[in-house]
């Protein structure tokens, strides 16, 4: 395991944390909420039947003593996470609605968190990022000044750490979206020691070589991320090679504050984001964790369906990682 985790792993023993898995079935959830308990990082809260899960434990050899298992059909406290959603969703859900809806594991899960009886949670291995990305939009939703959540992957080779986004949300920003997506992201880099935060806001063009919508989108992105955060290191329109090398920087973009040094890369829509995170690794052998979603007033995060085990650990990580800083 890289030093990231290493790391992430030294700060939260001890810490006390607890993160929910709504797919409490799936036998990576399981898994490596076994490792996660046994490893003693944090107390996983697996949701599903108890009886089930414990079941298929015993099938996996994996030793649950550590962790927890709630079943929405047969919780104690449904009745005050019913108050309470009906009470958050102001109007939109009746008490009725409210325990229907509260057994699906997603929204049980989420309203845990809400109700600080959790401090994140992990799902996606089994369900799409809708489906995980709703109930936090609904419940937990973002922080104040924030317009929109986003989905960043922290991609790790070896000591090498860099930040893409947004590579899970949204299809086509806007430039205050980008912007926005800039300034969040040099937060989550900050968290995870991608320090300092240097920003590029990628197009197909670099510092007006080509002139459209798109790349005047991503010019405007840059002026108004400054205006956010007058001390962020950001910049752009780039190309990605201007962004990253540093002889190419010196001769597209001689007078830029990034040089070619760039850590952090905004793309600018999803198709670009979503593209270019999976070339870098399947092509360049990156670790891609994500998508961590941020924004969010607690931590919620989207596992890929195709995720591992190993996934499943190092996002479980950063997501309490995410709520020790909080």
């Amino acid at each position: 395991m890289s030093d990231l985790f290493e790391g992430l792993k030294a700060k939260l023993t001890g810490q006390n944390l607890r993160i929910v898995f709504p797919e409490g079935l799936d036998e990576r959830i399981l898994t490596a909420a076994g490792k996660l308990a046994a490893d003693g990082v944090l107390t996983p809260i697996l949701i599903g039947d108890i009886e089930q899960i414990q079941a298929k434990a015993s099938d996996l050899d994996v030793s649950l003593d550590a962790a927890e298992i709630y079943d929405p059909a047969n919780f104690a406290m449904m009745d005050e996470l019913v108050a309470a959603f009906v009470e958050r969703r102001k109007g939109k859900a009746t008490e009725e609605q409210a325990r229907k809806i509260l057994l699906d594991e997603n929204y049980f899960g989420t309203m845990l968190v809400y109700s600080n009886k959790a401090d994140g949670l992990v799902s996606g291995a089994a369900h799409s990022t809708a489906d995980t990305v709703r109930p936090a939009l609904q419940i937990i939703k973002t922080k104040e000044g924030v317009r929109k959540t986003s989905g960043v992957f922290i991609m790790v080779r070896e000591e090498e750490k860099y930040v893409f986004a947004d590579c899970a949300i949204n299809i086509a920003p806007d430039s205050q979206d980008l912007a926005e997506i800039a300034v969040e992201s040099a937060k989550t880099a900050r968290m995870f020691d991608v320090e300092p935060p240097r920003v590029a806001m990628l197009s197909f063009s670099t510092k007006g070589s080509a002139v459209s919508p798109e790349t005047e989108r991503v010019s405007a992105a840059v002026a108004e991320a400054k205006l956010r955060d007058p001390l962020l290191i950001v910049d752009g329109e780039f190309q990605f090679d201007a962004a990253f090398v540093p002889s190419v920087a010196e001769k597209k973009a001689p007078d830029s504050v990034i040089m070619g040094n760039a850590n952090v890369f905004v793309f600018p829509n999803l198709e670009a984001g979503n593209i270019g995170y999976k070339i870098a690794q399947r092509l360049g052998g990156f670790d891609a964790i994500g998508p961590i979603l941020q924004g969010l007033n607690r931590p919620v995060n989207d596992l890929s369906r195709g995720c591992s085990e190993e996934d499943v650990y190092k996002l479980a990580l950063i997501t309490a990682a995410q709520a020790l800083t909080k």
